[in-house]
């Protein structure tokens, strides 16, 4: 029996290598081709790594490199949506750099890595076809990074290319660049050194016949018409890489393999459901009594009665199939009325908004707080302030791939099950609400003002949700940070836009009509086409995400979008003025406190304390942050005005006036041994000051390793001579050596008993200097 089992598993393992073999042979043959993009070379290679994927390939750009391999199963997931996971990791070695964690190897997943996966996926999702649920994995590995070119356009362009030269079903390829505006001047996939100058981060897809599938985007408040013509210079510059994409296609003469099945409805089982239910289903939608939760109730009671007739009267179909034919005909109605009858759900016209309320300033207690009301989205937004020194660190790793090494100011996004009336589980973060928490950050940066003297919180918990939470983030958080008083530069609102699409029924990547829909419900964006999400001031444009479902979109729609959108954006900005119309004058009382203190040189081992014990102590009794500023200056954070006088007098105490004022540089004093150590011994000149060191090296001629070389012990009183502050450490200067010497001198005894003048007898010695 054990033998047919490892003849079994013998003739398994034959099978898989030769199966691995024909792969291999397929994808051995190295091509690679440059794309021209300007001043830029863009090499695309293929052939050379990882030829076991289905799809593997390399794009460079300087010194840059990523390879990004694509695989997918033969075999189908039940599924009703699309099993695409993207992985982009950052690598220590590409980077010349070893993580600094204990293990010194790359754990968990960065920000940054989440964010570029996203960023990934939304670009090459839509080309997938209809039905296609077959487990896909694109994993993203970088070679190289030289510092000076960003991997995450040139880690979407690798994925295009690796699904396009696999046998996987997909209808790429696409291109994607970076633009930026610096001077005034566009350029293509500028550098990290550029960027820092660049008023505009603009990432953009394109699809053949210049068609757009996703944007991405932070500018500082620049105009539409700028905007706009960097997407058009975008989408140009796209068309070169897909055109270099293709050339290698044709090369390695890829043939595309068919799938088992495509997941759709069956045809009868659809138009069944069509006579069945059509009516009903229209009723529901043409309703415009019904809100969110009445509106999925009554869709689901239809779904349910339809489920039934459908299981009796096609009892072999699959739940898949059944579940299929009611959405492929609710969705046809709902998207008929808005193409055909241009009526919404909710009975708005195309263009309109929803009613719209906010108010500010909810919570005394906090620095600043407004909720913002759109329709059923409710967003409650808290601003924080803190010390500079709270300011998000990135990561090694993170810092010496994309530059950025801290920001003071961050927008968390939180979105818990009970906003859509559900069960689920909270804490953690998962990749939805990072993204949109980053893009609603994207839209505020710009205004916030970069020499503010905090670090900047801002916290957006949807509480009600259907349709642009992430926008309504962003006007909440524009009012919050204006109640808070920080002197932003200008209020910023954000809107989504939807598109309702036909397909021409000759070429289906071809738009035959479309309606663009402005500020959008949830069920909006889940049956249409796209969620073009835009927010800014009245004057420009400061951010910008577009999620495409399908295959692309023409320019002239993508231009539409954008002045849609900048209409609706200057109405909710008129509303939101009525509420706040601009920056509070100053911060509320209960907020925090930045005061520099100067500490004398001779006072600052005093201050610190020995080992930064006092610095310790006065932060963990007054809540404060202590940061050192120059040699004499400590700039001290208080949350609020009394731990800020709190800290104060801990400070006026250990720094006051005391009789060291009254010793005399080169004067004889009697100190009292407190402490033995092995470096040498802890005295003290009088009563209430803190012990100093009197090294080894300053308590005799003779070198010795121990104070008990001399017989000193603790509570022993020594003569030795005070010789000031040491300019550079602040440390007292103290010498017994000195006072070995034949030379004669005057004792000056100090105690708390005792009060010396200025006019006290005293001599100075003639020994010799420390």
């Amino acid at each position: 029996m054990r033998y047919l089992l490892r003849l079994g598993h013998s003739f398994a393992r034959l099978h898989v290598r030769l199966c691995h073999q024909s792969v291999y042979s397929s994808h051995s043959a190295p091509r690679s081709l440059v794309v021209d993009l300007g001043e830029k070379k863009l090499q695309i290679s293929s052939g050379k790594f990882a030829r076991f994927a289905d799809g593997s390939a390399v794009v460079k750009l300087g010194e840059t490199s990523v390879m990004v391999t694509a695989v997918s199963k033969t075999k189908a997931t039940s599924s009703q949506f699309m099993p695409l996971v993207v992985d982009y990791r950052q690598k220590a070695a590409a980077a010349g750099r070893i993580p600094t964690n204990y293990l010194r190897r790359e754990l968990g997943t960065t920000d940054n890595e989440i964010l570029t996966s996203r960023l990934i996926d939304r670009s090459i999702r839509p080309l997938f076809p209809p039905g296609y649920f077959y487990d896909t994995q694109v994993l993203c590995n970088l070679l190289a990074v030289d510092g000076v070119n960003d991997p995450d356009v040139l880690a979407i362009n690798a994925a295009s290319a690796a699904l396009a030269l696999s046998d996987i079903p997909w209808n790429g390829p696409i291109g994607a660049v970076r633009v930026g505006m610096v001077d005034g001047e566009l350029v293509v996939n500028p550098t990290r050194a550029e960027m820092q100058s660049s008023s505009l981060n603009l990432i953009v897809a394109g699809a053949p016949s210049s068609q757009v599938v996703m944007i991405e985007a932070s500018a500082e408040n620049i105009l539409q018409q700028d905007f706009c013509q960097a997407v058009k210079m975008g989408v140009k510059q796209t068309q070169q890489i897909i055109l270099g994409i293709q050339q290698l296609v044709r090369e390695q003469k890829v043939t595309k393999r068919t799938p088992a099945k495509l997941f759709c409805a069956p045809a009868d089982m659809v138009e069944y459901v069509r006579q069945l239910a059509s009516e009903q289903i229209y009723a529901v939608f043409t309703d415009y009594t019904h809100d969110k939760i009445s509106r999925d109730e009554a869709i689901n009671k239809v779904r349910l009665e339809t489920e039934e007739s459908l299981k009796e009267k096609f009892p072999q179909a699959e739940p898949f199939e059944i579940i299929e034919s009611f959405n492929v005909v609710s969705k046809d109605i709902f998207r008929n009325l808005v193409l055909h009858e241009y009526r919404r759900c909710d009975g708005r016209d195309l263009t309109a908004l929803r009613n719209i309320s906010c108010d500010v300033d909810l919570f005394k207690p906090l620095h600043g707080s407004a909720v913002f009301q759109r329709g059923q989205t409710q967003v409650l937004c808290s601003v924080t302030f803190d010390s500079l020194e709270s300011s998000v660190k990135a990561d090694i790793i993170t810092t010496a791939l994309s530059g950025i090494k801290d920001k003071n100011f961050m927008l968390h996004y939180e979105f818990p099950p009970y906003a859509t009336n559900e069960i689920g589980k909270i804490g953690g973060i998962n990749r939805r609400e990072l993204g949109h928490g980053a893009l609603a950050e994207k839209a505020l940066r710009p205004v916030i003002p970069k020499d503010f003297p905090f670090t900047i919180r801002v916290t957006a918990e949807v509480l009600e949700s259907n349709g642009s939470s992430s926008m309504a983030s962003a006007c909440g958080g524009s009012l919050a940070l204006m109640d808070a008083g920080v002197p932003i530069s200008s209020a910023v609102a954000g809107v989504a836009i939807g598109l309702i699409s036909k397909a021409n029924a000759h070429k289906p990547t071809e738009i035959q009509d479309y309606r663009l829909l402005t500020d959008i419900l949830g069920i909006e964006d889940y049956l249409g086409d796209m969620d073009f999400k835009l927010a800014g001031t009245n004057k420009g444009i400061t951010a910008l995400q577009a999620d495409v479902k399908i295959p692309g979109l023409p320019l002239k729609l993508v231009m539409e979008a954008i002045q849609q959108a900048t209409v609706a954006k200057k109405e909710i900005l008129g509303i939101m003025s009525k509420c706040l119309a601009k920056p509070r004058e100053a911060r509320k009382d209960n907020g925090p406190l930045v005061e520099n203190v100067r500490v004398p040189v001779s006072k600052r081992a005093r201050f610190v304390g020995p080992g930064g014990y006092n610095l310790r102590r006065l932060q963990a009794q007054t809540g404060v942050t202590i940061n050192q500023v120059d040699e004499e200056t400590f700039s001290v954070f208080a949350p609020t005005p009394g731990a800020m006088h709190e800290a104060q007098e801990f400070i006026s105490e250990i720094c006051k006036d005391d009789q060291e004022l009254q010793l005399e540089f080169g004067a004889v004093y009697t100190a009292t041994i407190t402490e033995i150590r092995d470096i040498g011994v802890m005295v003290k000149l009088y009563p209430n000051m803190t012990a100093v060191l009197l090294h080894n090296s300053q308590l005799d001629h003779k070198r010795i390793k121990h104070p008990s070389a001399l017989g000193l012990d603790v509570g022993q009183q020594i003569q030795v001579k005070y010789f000031g502050r040491d300019p550079t450490d602040g440390r007292m200067r103290l010498s017994r050596k000195v006072l070995q010497s034949p030379a004669a001198t005057v004792i000056k005894t100090m105690s708390d008993k005792q009060s010396i003048s200025m006019g006290s007898i005293h001599s100075h010695t003639t020994g010799s200097d420390l």
